[in-house]
């Protein structure tokens, strides 16, 4: 017969189960050796000793220094649960500006048909990449300057992330495709989310963030899909320098170069365009 969560937190003692179920009450799962020490009253020394109790014991997992996670009941017996990866992600970021980009952004706003197992982030600040209970974290250095494009998201009930809005996802994926499984799939993201993109949105972005690569591969993108913004186009135009990028920077350097763009293409026409078959 299963039992039922009172009767496992009785089986914590009293103070453990204080701190779990203060904690659910304050709807953080998520919680900081300093809450240890303010729920329990216990000196940080103590508060250490019992938090390694409950990790030890499959209650607690711990993802960083100080920083740990409360393992839901019904998982109790696997030991470890990493909780929302993206909420996750801010907390690793210990306040630091930062959003969930890439193709983590893309999973967000339902841009692709893959499930994904690295999350991407975008910061300022340098920060060390890591792997927490078999998911990796990674972590994309960008100039202040480029921090721009980020609006709010309700990763549960309860918690919010940053995470770049659609049109800013689409140019990272444009300027760096490694990030996103290659520029097919980034095309493929802005073909399924093409309604409800700004296309001077996404241009303004584009010729703000003022990254050669990302200016050609956009426009020829817009090209391609056959997108009705003469202007928008033409602004982007007006920006190319004389010399060649690749379209996917993942490919090798083969395939015909295009003038107007100032592309190699190392992925074929037929290939993007598949993507509206599909």
């Amino acid at each position: 017969m299963r039992t039922n969560n009172n009767d496992r937190l009785k089986t914590l003692g009293p103070q453990a189960a204080r701190l779990v179920t203060t904690l659910y009450e304050r709807g953080r799962p998520l919680f900081t050796l300093a809450e240890v020490v303010e729920i329990t009253q216990l000196r940080e020394a103590s508060a250490r000793s019992f938090v390694r109790k409950l990790v030890g014991r499959g209650v607690v997992t711990r993802l960083r220094a100080g920083l740990f996670i409360l393992v839901p009941f019904e998982l109790r017996r696997e030991r470890e649960d990493l909780g929302n990866p993206y909420v996750v992600a801010r907390e690793l970021m210990e306040g630091k500006p930062y959003y969930i980009s890439h193709a983590s952004a893309m999973d967000i706003h339902g841009m692709l048909t893959q499930p994904q197992f690295v999350v991407s982030v975008t910061s300022p600040w340098p920060v060390r990449g890591r792997t927490v209970l078999g998911t990796e974290f990674r972590f994309v250095r960008c100039k202040p300057l480029a921090f721009f494009g980020v609006a709010d998201y309700w990763a549960d009930k309860r918690e919010k992330v940053m995470v770049s809005d659609i049109e800013r996802t689409v140019l990272d994926g444009l300027r760096q495709p490694e990030y996103c499984g290659g520029f097919t799939e980034v095309a493929k993201g802005f073909w399924m989310r093409r309604p409800d993109m700004d296309v001077t949105r996404l241009v303004e972005y584009a010729l703000r963030l003022n990254v050669g690569a990302a200016i050609r591969r956009l426009g020829y993108l817009l090209e391609t899909y056959e997108i009705d913004a003469p202007a928008q186009i033409e602004r982007l135009h007006s920006r190319l320098t004389a010399s060649y990028q690749l379209l996917d920077p993942l490919l090798p350097a083969e395939g015909p170069f295009v003038a107007r763009w100032r592309l190699r293409l190392n992925v074929s026409a037929e290939e993007i365009l598949a993507v509206v078959r599909t």
